[in-house]
C-alpha cells in the first residue's frame, strides 16, 4: 500500500475509534463507509467530465444526503437505506438489507463530511482499491467480530494465484468469495498480459462470478470488486447457500477458501419457543456422498463448477484429507476421476479463525474414463518446523516463493523432489488407510531437541491447535457413528 493509500485508510481508521464508543463495530463502521462512499462516487459520476445519468433514483442521492443536518439527516439517511434496498443491479446488492448503525445525527454528519473530503473518481484505481482493502484487512484482524474468517492471507493468495496462471478469456467463479480476495488476485495476474480492448471489456464483466451465504460479506466483496475496476451497473457476486443446488454455470477455474467449520446447520424455533439446530445435507445428483460435513460438500460442488479440463485451488481444513465414510469416498472419487496433482500442507497461524490446520489440494476435472486421472501427487509440506503468527510472525510472499518454484508453473510435469516437495504415486495413496492424503515425512525438530523448542506463546499455541484438531477427530468419528 502506498502512503497516499494508508494516510487515507488511517484518518477513516480513526473516525472509526470514535465511533467505537457508541457501541459501532470495525464491521458495522465499514459497512457504514460502503454505502457513503457508493454514493459519493456515483454523485462524482454525474459531474464533469463524466457527465453519466445518476444511477441513483431522486431525492435519494448523495446531494440529499449532504444538505441536511441533525434528526433530519438521521431520518433521511433511514428512508435513503430502506428505498435503495429494493433496487435491482449493483445498487440492490450493496444495499440489500441495510441499515444506519450511527445513531448520532452530528457523528453520521462528521462521517459524511470525511468522505466528501475526497475525490473518489479522482484517485488512481489501485489507491481505491487498496484503501478498501486496508479496511477490509484491518476489520479481519478484528478477532472478536469473526471478520477474519471471509478474508483469506493475501500472500497466500498471490501465491496460489501464481501458479495458477489465469489468461485472458478465462472464466473464474468463488463460491465462497468472501470479501473478493482470488478475485482481484487473478484480475491483476491477467491485467499485465498484453491484452486488447475487447479483452479488457471481458475482463471487467464476464470473468468473474462469485457466492457468498452472508449478505453483509456480499456487500464488501461487491464494493471491493467495484473500487477494483471488476463489473457494472450488475455485480458479478450474488448471496445464497452455494451449495444448495448446481447453477448449471461451468468455469475454466475455481479459486476459493471455503468457510472454516465443518458442519451445515441452520436453526428451527419450536412451537414452544425453543431452538432445535438441524444439521443440514445436500442431497445432489452430481455429489459423490450426502454428508453434513460442508467442507467435503464444497470440494465436491468445486469439482461440479470446472469445465472439462478445467482448474481448481481449493483451501481445505486436515478433516478433508483423512476423514473416513464421506470424506474416504470422496477423496477415492476425486483422484479418479480428476488429475488431483499437488498438496500445499500450511503452517499453522495463518489464518485469522483460529486454531485452523488447513491445505491447499490443486487439481484439474477431466472427462469420464475407466483408467484413474491421477497418476502422481506431489505434496509440499510448509507446516513442519514452521512458525508464523498474525501479529509478530505473519507468513509473507516470500515464505511461500520455494513452493512456487518447486510447483513448476510453466511446465508442473517437470518437477524434481526436495526435503519439503514429495510426489506419492496413485498406487501408494490407495494403499493408505481410507485412501487418506494426510501425509508427513520431515521430523518435527521442537520434538527432537528439548533444548531449542519454541518460544512458549508458540508452544502454547500450538497445543491449543493440536487440541482443537483432536476435538474435531472425535467429533468426525461420533458424527460417523450417529450416522450409521
Amino acid at each position: 500500500m502506498n502512503n497516499e493509500s494508508a494516510t487515507i485508510v488511517q484518518r477513516l481508521w480513526n473516525y472509526c475509534n470514535v465511533l467505537r464508543d457508541d457501541g459501532v463495530s470495525y464491521g458495522d463502521y465499514v459497512e457504514q463507509l460502503t454505502y457513503l462512499v457508493f454514493l459519493k462516487m456515483a454523485d462524482e459520476q454525474t459531474r464533469p467530465p463524466f457527465h453519466k445519468e445518476s444511477i441513483i433514483p431522486a431525492n435519494y442521492d448523495w446531494q440529499s444526503l449532504s444538505e441536511k443536518d441533525g434528526d433530519a439527516l438521521e431520518v433521511h439517511y433511514r428512508h435513503m437505506l430502506e428505498t435503495l434496498a429494493k433496487e435491482s443491479g449493483m445498487l440492490g446488492v450493496i444495499f440489500r438489507k441495510s441499515q444506519n448503525k450511527i445513531q448520532d445525527p452530528a457523528k453520521l454528519r462528521r462521517l459524511i463530511e470525511l468522505i466528501n473530503g475526497e475525490t473518489w473518481l479522482g484517485l488512481d484505481i489501485d489507491v481505491k482499491g487498496d484503501i478498501y482493502e486496508g479496511l477490509l484487512q484491518k476489520n479481519a484482524e478484528d478477532t472478536k467480530s469473526g471478520a477474519g474468517q471471509y478474508f483469506t492471507p493475501r500472500p497466500l493468495i498471490k501465491a496460489i494465484v501464481e501458479v495458477m496462471k489465469p489468461e485472458p478469456g478465462m472464466t473464474i467463479c468463488d463460491p465462497a468469495c468472501g470479501t473478493g480476495g482470488f478475485m482481484l488476485a487473478a484480475h491483476d495476474y491477467i491485467s499485465h498480459y498484453d491484452i486488447d480492448k475487447e479483452q479488457k471489456q471481458f475482463l471487467k464483466l464476464n470473468t468473474f462470478k462469485g457466492w457468498d451465504i452472508v449478505d453483509n460479506v456480499v456487500r464488501l466483496c461487491a464494493m471491493n470488486l467495484y473500487l477494483h475496476g471488476i463489473g457494472g451497473e450488475t455485480s458479478p457476486i450474488k448471496t445464497g447457500d452455494a451449495l444448495i443446488s448446481d447453477p448449471g454455470d461451468r468455469f475454466d477455474m475455481v479459486l476459493t477458501n471455503p468457510p472454516f467449520g465443518k458442519k451445515s446447520s441452520y436453526t428451527i424455533v419450536n412451537g414452544d419457543g425453543k431452538a432445535d439446530k438441524n444439521t443440514q445435507t445436500y442431497d445432489r445428483d452430481d455429489f459423490w456422498a450426502t454428508t453434513s460435513n460442508k467442507q467435503l460438500n464444497f470440494l465436491q460442488h468445486v469439482k461440479t463448477l470446472l469445465k472439462i479440463n478445467g482448474k481448481a485451488a481449493i483451501v481445505v481444513p486436515d478433516n478433508v484429507l483423512f476423514e473416513g465414510g464421506a470424506g474416504e469416498t470422496v477423496r477415492k472419487k476425486l483422484l479418479a476421476e480428476c488429475d488431483v496433482h499437488t498438496l500445499l500442507r500450511l503452517p499453522t497461524g495463518v489464518f485469522y479463525a483460529q486454531g485452523v490446520k488447513a491445505n491447499v489440494l490443486f487439481f484439474d476435472r477431466k472427462q469420464a474414463s475407466e483408467k484413474p486421472w491421477t497418476e502422481k501427487l506431489w505434496i509440499y509440506d510448509l507446516r513442519t518446523n514452521q512458525h508464523f503468527t498474525l501479529k509478530t510472525n505473519p507468513l509473507a510472499y516470500d515464505s511461500l516463493k520455494d513452493f512456487i518454484k518447486c510447483y513448476n508453473p510453466n511446465n508442473r510435469h517437470d518437477r524434481k523432489e526436495n526435503a519439503q516437495f514429495r510426489v506419492f504415486d496413485y498406487a501408494e495413496l490407495m494403499q493408505r488407510d481410507k485412501a487418506s492424503l494426510d501425509i508427513f515425512w520431515l521430523k518435527d525438530e521442537s520434538l527432537e531437541d528439548s533444548e531449542n523448542l519454541p518460544p512458549p506463546d508458540v508452544l502454547a499455541r500450538d497445543i491449543t491447535e493440536n487440541l482443537g484438531a483432536a476435538l474435531e477427530q472425535f467429533s468426525t468419528i461420533y458424527q460417523e457413528l450417529e450416522e450409521e
